[in-house]
């Protein structure tokens, strides 16, 4: 054993038990006799027993109780960026339905296809991921963001949660560029959905929770998508395999490699989520077809 290599981190009440655990609400690394399942990931005793001493206490005067959770305002943030962006491709189109890709200036320039890419406009790769073709899709994608995100944004933290959720959406805009037609039009946040779908998972994996419910809607979702027409499959899968990769190397990877203090985890997980960005924007530089290319296939020169 190195002899400057950190010790393996220990239960805070017993210290003889080397864990891997930690509690969500503050850090502390706990052994699983220690914790608590929680709404959110898993609490130590101490912070359950705090939890509900904040609880009883209630203003006299009609005041609101007291709360120290953490509230998801990324995610809140998330959904009125998309909702606001699709109010535009309305107002532009002069219609809420799907029509408004088509009379939309912004949607036209923003939505991604492959061979505009393969151009230079690399900005469709990033906005396609808030463009909606219409209200149905915006309430769909927006409710599943309002059901996923709290839970991911609580439990990895305010700023790996945004990383996750965008390397979610480039994940899924590089397989489309490199595998969608290149003359497709593809838009709408179900790329970053998805790479929460695979966030949750290995959440509840890594806080030993019940994966049931999350496995049968992700399952659900996954037959929605192979058996619906005109849903973007590459988005979906490119974005649940950039989001599951990079939520592992948060929670997972820092552990394999012996991560000896918070710091060094903390970098290991960082770095893992920008090797997935990273990938994801290789995939779309050298995956994104030109249109001479695009030209001499169609027409056999």
């Amino acid at each position: 054993m190195n002899p400057h290599q950190q010790p393996a981190p220990t239960c805070f009440r017993h210290p003889d038990r080397v864990t891997g655990l930690g509690c969500t609400r503050c850090g502390r690394p706990a052994c699983p006799e220690c914790l608590t399942p929680a709404a959110v990931g898993q609490q130590c005793v101490e912070c359950v027993r705090q939890g509900r001493n904040e609880t009883r206490q209630v203003r006299n005067v009609g005041g609101a109780v007291a709360s120290n959770h953490p509230q998801p305002y990324v995610t809140y943030g998330l959904i009125a960026l998309n909702l606001i962006v699709f109010a535009i491709t309305a107002v532009q189109a002069r219609t809420a339905m799907d029509m408004n890709s088509r009379n939309s200036e912004l949607f036209y320039d923003w939505v991604l296809v492959p061979v505009a890419v393969g151009e230079g406009e690399w900005w469709r790769v990033l906005g396609s991921g808030f463009l909606h073709y219409g209200l149905i899709h915006v309430a769909v994608n927006m409710f599943a963001l309002y059901v996923l995100g709290p839970y991911a944004e609580i439990a990895l933290g305010r700023g790996r949660f945004v990383a996750v959720y965008f390397a979610s959406l480039l994940g899924g805009s590089a397989a489309i560029t490199a595998l969608s037609e290149p003359l497709s039009a593809s838009a709408g946040a179900s790329g970053a959905i998805f790479g929460l779908f695979g966030a949750v998972a290995v959440i509840m994996l890594r806080t030993k929770q019940n994966m049931t419910q999350i496995l049968v809607l992700l399952v659900i979702n996954l037959i929605i998508t192979f058996s619906v027409p005109n849903i973007s499959i590459w988005a979906h899968l490119g974005g649940l395999l950039a989001g599951t990769v990079a939520t592992a190397g948060i929670l997972y990877l820092p552990r394999w490699l012996h991560a000896g203090t918070p710091k060094a985890a903390a970098l290991i997980g960082w770095g893992a989520v920008a090797a997935v960005v990273v990938i994801a924007l290789a995939v779309t530089v050298f995956g994104a077809p030109s249109l001479p290319t695009v030209v001499n296939t169609l027409f056999n020169v």
